[in-house]
């Protein structure tokens, strides 16, 4: 018998940060997660890059060990039983689509690059499911390697998101590169958290909050070290953050740095954290903060959890943007029904992508392909396909929304808008030809016009069958797949109509 999706007997999660990569698994039992093993690496593969954002070989290496042990732990899971996400380094880096190749096979499992509000998002739906239920407003920032993330939300539902791009690892190595803990470097790490922090300091205030929390590794080691030093019971506090400092002073050097609970990998990066939080305490006013054992690989793990029930939050985003844009749904449904069916007919022809994805890809295309003629109707194709590949879309990484984009951009006209790297990729090509077809068999706009269609794929390229005597009574169509037929011929495809 052939497995349910949510029948896996543990699904698991990889965060590829700019400090760490982790990996947390869980079994799910009636619905809900039972963590039961993890596994962390210090990679920090933020400290390699250079000047102009591309990652040292040496901590390419370093990831890519690591990947291969993850992948074993790993190996035997079902691809839709793994998410692997990767965060600030991976989307900085200039040459990270370089790696992301060799990260992919050396975990065994694609890795998906994911935006900053999106992980500030996912964060937050981790940090949530971990706390008592409440009804007030909590703050959630989460320090990373070389990002963070602020977050105001009520329940399990985030209200405001900002991801700044600073964190433990770029500013220790900015403002402390000789290892030197002087008052200077500190206050100008701290100096440089503050204006970073301007952007969002005004904003967060009006909207406010209760309930303070910290995540992520620098937090945790911070309200650790308070409470091992005898000033809180493990909350993060003003004074704790002075304390310190004060320590960290007087030890002059981070190699000398001796504090209760603090491990050597944490040291290495501790500095450029407590400028970051003690920025973040200053610009917003907080005075104390509690810290969660949870971050964004619980959040990563929740929101499969959700997608293997049925519960995908990129249907719910996909909805809202079509009652933001007035989509016309019954043009949507039509597109939508075609593309299906002409999927189906082509699936077994798939080589990188299963069928459950390139339905998700042509359905989440169908539903918004139009969204750009609230812009202009004219080209309104390139304004969807920048719709939606800048907007901040919940539950969508980077490369789904790039994805998204291509299908938008390229459902009409020209296809010499192609670059060529995608032109060697099969399955692509096959959902932007799904996607033009089923928008140009109802470019009418009626229900019942269209006509019996049959897409094979040959090694010659592609040919449509349509009902006899169909196109002899409809020549606008006739016209319109002829001139399909050229746009293909332009970019070296054949396509024929029989």
């Amino acid at each position: 018998m052939a497995i349910r999706k949510t029948d896996f007997p543990e699904i698991a999660a990889v965060d590829l940060g700019s400090n760490s990569f982790r990996l947390q698994l869980a079994r799910v039992s009636d619905g809900h997660l039972i963590f039961h093993d993890s596994l962390r690496e210090a990679v920090r593969l933020g400290a390699g890059l250079d000047a102009k954002d591309n990652l040292s070989i040496e901590a390419q290496r370093r990831a890519i060990d690591c990947l291969k042990r993850f992948g074993e732990r790993l190996r035997g899971l079902p691809p839709q039983a793994v998410r692997a996400v990767a965060t600030n380094t991976f989307r900085v880096a200039r040459n990270a689509p370089n790696l992301m190749q060799e990260a992919q096979d050396a975990l065994g499992f694609p890795i998906e690059i994911i935006a900053g509000r999106e992980e500030a998002r996912m964060i937050f739906v981790g940090v949530s499911h971990s706390l008592p239920p409440a009804s007030h407003k909590r703050l959630v920032i989460d320090i990373g390697g070389g990002s963070t993330e602020f977050i105001i939300g009520k329940g399990m539902e985030p209200i405001e998101m900002e991801s700044l791009y600073m964190g433990c690892v770029s500013y220790s190595l900015r403002y402390f590169p000789d290892g030197k803990l002087t008052e200077t470097a500190f206050d100008k790490a701290r100096i440089a958290a503050a204006a970073e922090l301007q952007s969002i300091r005004k904003h967060f205030i009006a909207e406010g909050w209760e309930e303070a929390v910290g995540s992520s590794g620098t937090a945790k080691a911070l309200g650790e070290i308070i409470r091992l030093s005898g000033l809180s019971d493990g909350e993060i506090t003003r004074d704790g953050l002075e304390f310190l400092r004060q320590q960290l002073l007087k030890a002059k050097e981070i190699r000398k740095i001796e504090l209760p609970g603090l491990s050597p990998d944490r040291a290495a990066v501790l500095p450029g954290g407590l400028a970051i939080m003690t920025a973040a305490f200053e610009a917003l006013k907080l005075q104390q903060m509690t810290t969660a054992n949870s971050a964004l690989r619980e959040g990563v793990l929740y929101e499969l959890l959700g997608r293997l029930h049925d519960q995908d939050i990129r249907e719910v985003t996909v909805a809202s943007f079509m009652r933001r844009y007035q989509v016309d749904e019954d043009q949507a449904n039509r597109v939508r029904e075609l593309a299906q069916l002409l999927l189906a007919q082509c699936e077994n022809k798939l080589q990188q992508l299963d069928h459950d994805t390139a339905a998700h890809y042509l359905a989440w295309a169908a539903n918004l392909h139009e969204i750009g003629v609230t812009i202009a109707h004219g080209a309104y194709h390139k304004h969807s396909a920048y719709i939606v590949e800048n907007a901040d879309m919940p539950g969508f990484s980077n490369m789904e929304q790039e994805t998204l984009g291509l299908l938008m951009k390229s459902q009409r006209r020209s296809l010499s808008k192609l670059e060529g790297h995608l032109l060697e990729n099969s399955d692509r090509l096959l959902l932007i030809l799904i996607m033009r077809l089923a928008v140009l068999f109802h470019r009418n706009r009626q229900a019942d016009h269209r006509p019996d269609l049959a897409l094979t794929i040959h090694k010659s390229g592609y040919e449509l069958s349509i009902e006899p005597g169909w196109l002899k009574e409809n020549p606008l169509t006739a016209a319109e797949l002829e001139n399909e037929v050229g746009y293909w011929k332009e970019i070296g495809y054949q396509l024929k109509v029989s």
